[in-house]
């Protein structure tokens, strides 16, 4: 039995109240708890000592990541910590800051709302400065643009800026390197050295590529740039670490083969299929045991590809990692209650974890495929500005799902699972990351999507307050998001892209309708970690 759903006059009283008062705001998202770490992996015990004792070495690695990150998106850390309130304390520590990362709005006094510049600028910077600002490294991913003692702009790379922390992260690293047995990974650690020493870190990608017999993997550096919502480069600094079920990723071995030819078969022009994936990606599913920096900030990835070096994708290809007990902790707590709230009786039926994780798998598959520079071979960061990263997300939702459900419905998971099965999952993980709203990537993203898909029939929210599904419609909605992404990064037309973002990522009444509903019924937004080490 369907839960009563709230009508959304109640709905408009309520956010009319809470815009009132950003103190409230942080109080909207729930974290769900969950504990991961080597106690709750069922693979630890097939690590050696010398093993348990790199892990460590990891993990210490991994929290100087996180010392750079919180420099990189608010500086007094020990200001946060002294909050006496110990719920405002939590939600400042899960927010690496005193703003709400899905509103962006501040929920403490005397802070104002997330900058969206970070501390990658100047607060004060103004456009006409950046644009006269005359240094090419500016567009580099791994600099800071600063004041000098003159007031005017410069730009001070990472390895400069963050010093004492990167020493600190070399000296893991290499004591790490001296203990483990396994040469690729001693190679890829002696290269993650040199590539965080001097901000250059193409041939630590090539390694970390090359390394694909070890039981245990750091992904360590700066690698994603939502934090960076003015101008979408510069990159914040995250650590992983994880053990990977070597099982299921043999399964997943003929999918990172098969890459060229899911290149060839995109629904576009053959004009925007001109990038070649790398022959050697792979595709992993791995246990996490520790997040850090930007990837423990609010919402918690699922899965990551890297690199995003479009050469060395184009060399090598990319590694896709699955965290597999993440993805199963999320579909439990969140996926499945909003379905029961929000999907109709009849396409519940076809909302499952299988689907859930092929549909993952293959948006990080999506990431190594595509438009990797403008058809007048532009960069696309460069071409798309801000605009570049959300683009990036909407295309990697889209064609995952368009992937999966091919994939699916020619048997070729080995799986019970079909293509229905893949279209009423992702409209639920729609749904439910919509709630990370505007503010984070994902969160526009999926958005878009949904709009997009909504325009075209894919589905509708009928008087009951659920979703009810055309499967036809999804499919062919699906493809033609799947090619108008393509093409928008093809052409590289920042005012297309710009009317195309700004049309399809407004929040209409039946999603804030949605988002209140999953609020008022105790849905998670999220999860939060607990390390058990």
């Amino acid at each position: 039995m369907k839960k009563q759903i709230i009508t959304l006059a109640i709905v408009a009283l309520f956010c009319a109240a809470c815009s009132e008062s950003k103190k409230t705001e942080g109080n909207f998202a729930k974290y769900a708890t969950v504990e991961i770490g080597p106690e709750n992996s069922s693979y630890t015990d097939a690590i050696s000592i010398y093993g348990k004792e790199v892990l460590n070495l990891y993990r210490f690695a991994a929290m100087e990541a996180d010392n750079i990150y919180w420099k990189q998106v608010f500086g007094n850390r020990q200001f946060l910590e002294s909050i006496e309130d110990e719920n405002l304390r939590e939600y400042a520590m899960i927010n690496y800051g005193p703003w709400d990362r899905i509103s962006g709005v501040s929920f403490l006094p005397g802070f104002s709302d997330k900058p969206a510049g970070m501390l990658f600028y100047p607060s004060d910077m103004t456009e006409q400065e950046w644009n006269a600002f005359d240094d090419p490294y500016k567009y580099s991913p791994y600099t800071l643009v600063k004041r000098n003692a003159e007031g005017e702009l410069e730009t001070v790379w990472y390895h400069d800026e963050y010093k004492e922390n990167i020493d600190k992260i070399c000296d893991y690293l290499r004591a790490a390197a001296d203990l483990t047995i396994v040469p690729s990974v001693r190679e890829y650690l002696l290269a993650k050295i040199e590539g965080l020493k001097t901000d250059s870190y193409e041939q630590s990608a090539i390694k970390w590529l090359e390394m694909d017999d070890s039981k245990m993997d750091l992904v360590i550096g700066p690698n994603e740039s939502d934090d960076d919502n003015l101008h979408g480069i510069k990159r914040s600094y995250s650590a992983y670490v994880v053990l990977k079920n070597l099982s299921r990723t043999e399964q997943l071995r003929k999918f990172s083969a098969m890459m060229p030819q899911f290149q060839k078969d995109l629904p576009c022009d053959d004009s925007l299929k001109t990038f070649n994936p790398g022959s050697e990606s792979t595709i992993y599913v791995c246990d996490a045991l520790y997040y850090a920096g930007a990837a423990n900030c609010g919402i918690k990835d699922i899965a990551i590809s890297l690199p995003f070096d479009t050469k060395v994708q184009a060399e090598k290809g990319t590694r896709c990692i699955l965290m597999q007990n993440v993805i199963t902790s999320k579909f439990n707590g969140i996926l499945i209650p909003t379905a029961d709230l929000i999907i109709s009786d009849a396409d519940r039926d076809h909302v499952n974890d299988k689907a859930f994780f092929w549909n993952v798998a293959f948006r990080e598959v999506a990431h190594g495929l595509g438009v990797k520079k403008t058809i007048d071979g532009r960069d696309l960061t460069l071409a798309l500005d801000n605009l570049a990263s959300v683009l990036e997300e909407t295309k990697a939702l889209s064609l995952g799902v368009y992937l999966a459900s091919d994939v699916i419905s020619k048997f070729e998971t080995n799986e019970i699972v079909t293509r229905e099965d893949s279209y009423a999952t992702f409209l639920t993980a729609m749904l439910r990351s919509a709630r990370f709203g505007v503010e984070k990537m994902v969160g526009t993203a999926n958005i878009i999507c949904y709009n997009f898909l909504k325009e075209r029939g894919s589905f509708s929210r009928h008087q009951d307050g659920c979703y009810y599904i055309d499967y036809e419609a999804f499919g062919k909605g699906i493809e033609e998001l799947v090619n108008t992404v393509l093409t928008l990064q093809g052409r590289g037309d920042y005012s297309a892209a710009l009317e195309f973002v700004t049309k399809y990522s407004e929040i209409d009444k039946d999603l804030h309708a949605d988002c209140f509903n999953m609020m008022l019924e105790g849905i998670p937004v999220d999860v939060k970690f607990d390390f058990v080490w």
